[in-house]
């Protein structure tokens, strides 16, 4: 049964003046507390990630989610640290995120919908700054701006392809007009700047050195020029404060922030990660999509810029979507074939071996479905016990904790007798060139990477402006390890094809795009918000 979230803070000893509640089941954790306890040691740093994804789903969250519970369950003191939904997948093919079956997090319709306003305030925040440097061309532009060149959009936390691309009209002032677009809230700019964040200072810094445009000259013009970053920052004061709520056994879980992985890095917030690794003794946390987004991102950029160091990694892996990256029909999906399983395998394969060049230990988790054949499922494992990774079977969806019990002692186990030798894919000092190379090559598998003339032209004006030291942030498909959604398993003798780039300043990395990638989703023909009723 649900608790009262003041017994979930309890659990934890956060005293009740740290704690801000919504409502009887959510509450926010004061961003002064984390003064009171970050002198504590850090708790063991577990990532959980995935194979490529699949229409069909993989189940990070509902691991993650089962795992911690599992870990408590054994004795572990254990907090999960996720990722708040997005309403674009909640109302779109993907559906809620907040697990499934017993391995869930609660309150969870408040959750998949508007929950405590962060992704309304960063909306609003990110709009405001928009709407402000449109008035300052309108207001006479003093600050002679290019319009052609405005880097940033507008924001709203909704699929909808029909804002994809829109023209500010003409005005009869200056009679300007440019074109611009929408992009998904959690792609914007200013989510990934919430979720890397260490604290208000740092998020008043990042915001002013936001790259707004660049002016007649070529100059670049940056947000702290139009004076709004104050008012930005009283609209996010609330939504930097990590949210507190709880598994469906009342395992302590903060969930805060999400930028897509796809697009932005793919995890939660900085600030609630270094709360869950002083407020337990393992701290469970998941990236989004396969390890070759997600996982890298959080490697390459979150742990990074936020000097985390992850203890281990485990890799979620279902028999369906082996069979999938097979190439086997979703209406065939449920048939038994160990033939496509042994195909499907080699997506596994290349993801453990990109986890290993991070240096991480790994466990391979099998998210078992009712109907999976036990020949496909002891196939993995043998394929597993020649890598030399530990492997074992959860059913954590349909039985709760008790179905994790087994991969809760495995990851206990792995934990004791290996450690972390966790680096880097990339330096800071390579080139951004080499840096996409150098992820292009070792966790894609591609075999060489070509630049549109689009892209070179981007390349030069980054290299003008001396950014060279940032991290870079791949926004491509989730599907494939490669640029192309339509190649499944582990495609070889492929080339990365680089669209173009943009500077991140205020999030402190570069974005490079490539293959067919967009900011802002549209909806299905079958989408999910056809579900929902009083």
């Amino acid at each position: 049964m649900i608790e009262n979230i003041q017994n979930i803070a309890s659990k934890l000893k956060i005293e009740d003046k740290y704690i801000d509640c919504y409502g009887k089941y959510s509450a926010k954790i004061s961003l002064d507390y984390y003064e009171k306890i970050k002198k504590r040691d850090n708790a063991k740093l577990i990532l959980m990630t995935s194979i490529n994804p699949t229409p069909l789903g993989e189940g990070k969250t509902t691991q993650s989610i089962g795992l911690a519970m599992a870990m408590n369950k054994i004795g572990k003191d254990t907090i999960a640290v996720l990722r708040e939904p997005s309403l674009g997948p909640v109302f779109g093919i993907k559906g809620g995120a907040v697990g499934g079956g017993k391995a869930i997090i609660e309150p969870k319709e408040d959750i998949d919908l508007h929950f405590t306003g962060d992704f309304h305030a960063i909306t609003s925040a990110n709009n405001l700054l928009c709407a402000v440097v449109d008035n300052s061309i309108f207001q006479g532009n003093n600050l002679n701006i290019n319009p052609d060149t405005i880097c940033i959009k507008r924001a709203i936390d909704m699929n909808d392809r029909s804002l994809r691309d829109i023209t500010i009209e003409k005005n009869s002032v200056n009679n300007l007009s440019y074109k611009t677009g929408f992009e998904i809230t959690a792609a914007c700019e200013l989510m990934a700047i919430c979720c890397l964040a260490e604290n208000m200072e740092d998020l008043k810094n990042r915001i002013d050195n936001i790259l707004v445009a660049y002016n007649f000259d070529g100059n670049p013009v940056y947000a702290k020029e139009f004076e709004v970053t104050g008012a930005m920052l009283a609209l996010l004061k609330k939504a930097m404060c990590p949210n507190l709520v709880q598994t469906a056994e009342n395992t302590p879980c903060i969930l805060h922030l999400g930028p897509f992985a796809n697009i932005a890095h793919g995890c939660n917030s900085l600030v609630a990660t270094r709360f869950g690794l002083k407020l337990a003794n393992y701290c469970i946390t998941e990236a989004g999509f396969g390890a070759d987004l997600g996982a890298e991102k959080f490697l390459d950029i979150k742990c990074r810029q936020g000097n985390l160091i992850p203890d281990l990694t485990v890799i979620v892996v279902t028999m369906k979507a082996l069979k999938y990256h097979a190439g086997i029909k979703l209406e065939e999906i449920k048939n038994e074939n160990v033939y496509a399983v042994r195909k499907g395998i080699l997506n596994l394969e290349k993801h453990i071996e990109s986890i290993q060049k991070f240096g991480l230990p790994i466990v391979v988790c099998i998210n078992k479905f009712d109907g999976d054949s036990i020949k496909e499922i002891e196939y993995v494992k043998e394929f597993c016990i020649k890598k030399g990774i530990k492997t074992e079977v959860s059913t954590v969806y349909s039985d709760g904790s008790d179905g994790g019990i087994n991969l809760a002692k495995t990851v206990c186990k792995v934990l004791e007798e290996e450690k972390s030798n966790f680096k880097y894919i990339y330096s800071n000092e390579d080139s951004i060139e080499e840096k996409i190379k150098k992820v292009a090559k070792n966790i894609y598998g591609a075999k060489d990477v070509k630049y549109l003339d689009e892209a070179v032209k981007d390349l030069k004006k980054i290299n003008k402006l001396g950014v060279n030291n940032l991290p870079i942030c791949i926004a491509k498909t989730p599907n494939s390890l490669s640029d192309d959604p339509k190649l499944l398993g582990r495609p070889k003798d492929y080339n990365i094809t680089i669209k173009g780039l943009k500077i991140s300043s205020g999030a402190k990395f570069i974005v490079v795009y490539v293959g067919n990638i967009t900011t802002m989703p549209g909806l299905g023909k079958n989408s999910r918000y056809k579900e929902f009723t009083l």
